[in-house]
């Protein structure tokens, strides 16, 4: 994560993104929610508050520790629900407990809307963001998609980001159990490791089962044919 000096903000405006749920003074600064969602819970209640079956989570790696993800979305495809600016979410579990929560916000719903504004309006929740002097450059998705760090709201055990991709532009919000956060990130850089290790003996194994599936199909064949061939 890229260090910098911090400026303090603190919001009064009412938020629009499904924080305003439940009674702000409820969840005013309780970083460990997303709206019902609450990191550190296990993949079967996580799954039942996204209205999922824990079956649909994605299996990303099974070593050196089971990472997967589950993906939600606030309302159904073709629902014309008022001020839902969350279009998507993913949550990500490590060894069955969810660590990390990625929302991805409607374009159309904060299409004008500064950064200034989405603080406000998150801060209503969070309470107090923190903000670096100009954004802070974050970890690209693909090439052409640069993403920008613009507040923070944690405490010692929870963080929430705002990033800003280049894309669209377009908003995420990502939060995250700080003390799975780093042995999760360790999981997954472990796994592509072994999984790059593993890759030549993979490869030679899947060509193995190729080639014998193929000789089996042929000698099936041959009894088939050899038996009524006539030249």
């Amino acid at each position: 994560m890229t260090t910098f000096g911090w400026t303090l903000s603190r919001s009064a405006l009412p938020s629009f993104f499904g924080f305003g749920a439940m009674p702000a003074g409820t969840l005013a600064n309780n970083l460990s929610r997303y709206r019902n969602f609450r990191l550190g819970t296990d993949l079967p209640a996580a799954a039942k508050q996204a209205g999922a079956n824990p079956s649909q989570a994605k299996t990303l790696h099974r070593r050196p520790a089971l990472i997967q993800e589950l993906e939600w979305r606030p309302q159904p495809p073709g629902s014309s629900s008022q001020n839902e600016a969350a279009a998507e979410g993913v949550l990500s579990f490590y060894n069955g407990q969810l660590f990390r929560i990625a929302i991805d916000y409607d374009r159309s719903e904060t299409e004008g809307m500064t950064p200034d504004d989405l603080v406000e309006a998150i801060s209503a929740t969070y309470g107090i963001a923190a903000r670096p002097p100009a954004p802070a450059k974050a970890a690209p998705r693909n090439y052409d998609d640069q993403e920008e760090l613009l507040a923070q709201w944690q405490d010692s055990q929870y963080r929430f980001d705002l990033i800003r991709s280049s894309y669209g532009p377009t908003f995420k919000l990502v939060g995250v159990l700080k003390k799975l956060e780093a042995p999760a990130q360790a999981a997954i850089v472990e796994a592509a490791r072994l999984d790059d290790q593993e890759a030549p003996q993979r490869e030679a194994n899947r060509i193995a089962k190729e080639d014998e599936t193929e000789r089996a199909r042929l000698e099936k064949a041959r009894l088939v044919n050899k038996p009524k061939f006539r030249p």
